[in-house]
């Protein structure tokens, strides 16, 4: 069916460019008219039926063990980097590309079941730091393949509040809301 809502689009949309291309001086409106219908059929149909299956139950629980799993394993490999031998330069890349940009992956890609699952506030506060944690992690990588260990360590050390805070607020909201309520 999403499929449908696809196709209808894509005629839609090459319909028009037909219309339009026939003649230099003058639109032939009614192909355009049914071609601008078909592809608006088909957007509302292509996102309502994204939307459902954004919000089914299996992909919203799915999605909230991929949050949780991600956000922890992140928290874990910095706090091991934090807390342990001092990584630099190609070490403390190849830490980061290995061990961090799989679950930051992972967490990006399931964020939007957190508006069903726990709200926009919610969402955007988690994702807020998240997003700053991120950032951090792209400055420690590019601060240390600059020679710049000193900066890489400090941004390292923000990046881990960020996420620890986006952890925290994320197993607020889990235990905030009702099961099965989403």
């Amino acid at each position: 069916m999403k499929n449908i809502g696809f196709i209808l689009l894509a005629v839609g949309f090459l319909g028009g460019a037909y219309a339009t291309a026939l003649d230099v001086q003058n639109v032939n409106w009614e192909i355009f008219a049914v071609s601008a219908v078909l592809a608006i059929i088909g957007l509302v149909t292509f996102k309502r039926l994204a939307s459902a299956h954004a919000r089914s139950d299996t992909v919203l629980e799915s999605n909230r063990g991929e949050l949780r799993e991600s956000i922890s394993n992140i928290v874990a490999d910095l706090n091991e980097l934090t807390n342990g031998e001092t990584l630099r330069g190609d070490a403390l890349r190849n830490r980061i590309d290995l061990h961090l940009r799989e679950d930051l992956r992972r967490f990006a890609d399931a964020r939007e079941s957190m508006v069903h699952l726990f709200g926009l506030q919610v969402y955007a506060d988690i994702m807020s730091s998240f997003a700053a944690g991120e950032r951090y992690i792209n400055r420690v990588w590019s601060a240390s393949a600059d020679g710049y260990d000193e900066e890489a360590e400090t941004y390292l050390g923000k990046a881990v509040h960020q996420f620890v805070d986006a952890q925290q607020q994320l197993q607020q909201a889990a235990q905030e809301v009702v099961p099965g309520a989403a």
